[in-house]
């Protein structure tokens, strides 16, 4: 509904603009020409007597048409004319009764629809201003004269288009206002969208960190485990390599003494005392082995 009252008050505004720039152009041209306004050669008049009474009244508008050729005029068109009333020159509007015709000029015969007799001096074609177009508007011609005064120029002209004036002016600021607000929101939205990606972003890397230096339960179970496992593995390794060297070392004892004799000679290049060293540093390396696995996992434990 508002928005409807708006279009209907903007509607209004132009109109009364409109007619007000209408009528500065009418009171403007009929100063230059001697009172005859004349719109692309429409000319509007106020009728001032009641001479053509019930055709039109005093006070009324009519409109006429400037004529380009006098030899289309008939008997009963009415015409506007320039005519000598009471020792001064006016303006006269009044219906043809006949056309005189000489060798090089024509005049009209005129008269009122309200007057028994014709007026007193014809027409002649450098007097004639307009024929009457049929269009009357009642009443209007008092609002006219009126708007020709200075007062009323100033009072219906001048200040209502002061104050349309004002009112666009008035319009464009809000407009211009309103559009600066909306950058303004759709500036704080970019920025609050780029603030909210830079928070997501280093959110996922502080996950990320702490999921680095915390593992889970479950991945560092899983690593103690396959330490576990590695422990085991040595330590079955370090048993299968000290029962090598056992086996290896057996069948030299058990030979019997034909036979060690025989390679008394082979024996001292291998003594029996390199052999158990042999095996001793084997021992040593499978048991920093294990202290090494141990140790790793140790180090696991205490992470978690």
């Amino acid at each position: 509904m508002k928005k409807v009252l708006g279009i209907i008050m903007n509607i209004l505004t132009w109109i009364i603009l409109i007619i007000a720039l209408l009528i500065t152009i009418i009171v403007f041209s009929s100063g230059r020409n001697n009172g005859v306004a004349n719109l692309m050669g429409f000319i509007p008049l106020t009728v001032e007597s009641n001479s053509m009474f019930p055709t039109f009244a005093e006070g009324d508008l009519i409109i006429c048409k400037q004529i380009d050729d006098l030899n289309t005029l008939q008997e009963n068109d009415v015409i506007t004319f320039w005519t000598i009333i009471d020792g001064k020159r006016v303006k006269n509007t009044h219906r043809i009764i006949s056309i005189n015709q000489a060798e090089n000029s024509r005049s009209y015969v005129t008269r009122g629809d309200n007057n028994s007799l014709d007026d007193d001096m014809p027409a002649y074609a450098g007097d004639i201003i307009g024929k009457w177009t049929n269009v009357r508007i009642s009443g209007f011609g008092k609002v006219m004269s009126f708007l020709r005064t200075k007062t009323g120029f100033f009072v219906c002209i001048l200040i209502p288009m002061v104050l349309f004036f004002l009112f666009e002016l008035y319009k464009f600021i809000v407009t211009l206002v309103e559009v600066k607000k909306s950058d303004a929101a759709e500036q704080l939205d970019e920025e609050e969208i780029k603030r909210r990606a830079i928070e997501e972003y280093l959110a996922q890397q502080k996950a990320a960190a702490d999921a680095a230096a915390n593992p889970p339960v479950e991945t560092v179970e899983k690593q103690a485990g396959n330490d576990t496992v590695s422990v085991e593995k040595v330590e079955n390794t370090a048993i299968e390599k000290v029962e090598d060297v056992k086996k290896a070392s057996e069948p030299a004892q058990t030979e019997p003494a034909e036979t060690t004799q025989n390679t008394a000679s082979e024996s001292e290049a291998v003594p029996s005392e390199q052999a158990n060293e042999n095996v001793e540093k084997s021992v040593e390396t499978v048991e920093n082995s294990v202290e090494t696995v141990e140790n790793d996992s140790n180090k696991t434990e205490s992470t978690e």
